[in-house]
C-alpha cells in the first residue's frame, strides 16, 4: 500500500506553487497595477501560495524581459518611488491561455480523484 511520507505532502505544495505562481502574479496584475511587496503580501495572504520576496522579485525580472508585464515609477508617499507592474496585451494572452489549460488540467485531476473516471 502507498502512504505519502513524511515532508512529501510540503514537496509536492512547494512544486504546484512553482508551476502555477507566475500566473497568479499575473492574475494580479490583471486588477490592478501593483509593485513588489504588494505582490508578496498578497500572494503570502492567500492560503498555499506563501512566498517571499526573494521569490517574487526575480520572477517579475523574467516576465519583465520576456514581455509579459512592463513597469513604471510612481512616487510613494512612504518612502522611495516604487516600480509598479502593468500586465501587457502578450502577458493577458499568456494568463488567457494558461486559464484554459489549468481548467482543462483541474477538471481532469478532480474526475480521477473523485473516482469519476472509467478505463
Amino acid at each position: 500500500m502507498w502512504y505519502m511520507v513524511p515532508g512529501t505532502a510540503t514537496k509536492l505544495l512547494s512544486q504546484m506553487r512553482r508551476g502555477a505562481i507566475e500566473y497568479c502574479v499575473l492574475a494580479l496584475l490583471r486588477e490592478q497595477d501593483r509593485y513588489g511587496f504588494e505582490l508578496t503580501r498578497t500572494l503570502a495572504e492567500a492560503d498555499g501560495l506563501v512566498t517571499s520576496e526573494g521569490t517574487i522579485y526575480p520572477l517579475l525580472a523574467r516576465l519583465r524581459q520576456d514581455g509579459l508585464v512592463k513597469t513604471t515609477w510612481k512616487e510613494s508617499q512612504q518612502g522611495p518611488p516604487r516600480r509598479y507592474y502593468r500586465l501587457t496585451k502578450d502577458g493577458q494572452a499568456a494568463l488567457d491561455g494558461f486559464i484554459v489549460q489549468w481548467r482543462r488540467f483541474r477538471d481532469t485531476v478532480d474526475d480521477l480523484l473523485e473516482g469519476g473516471h472509467s478505463g
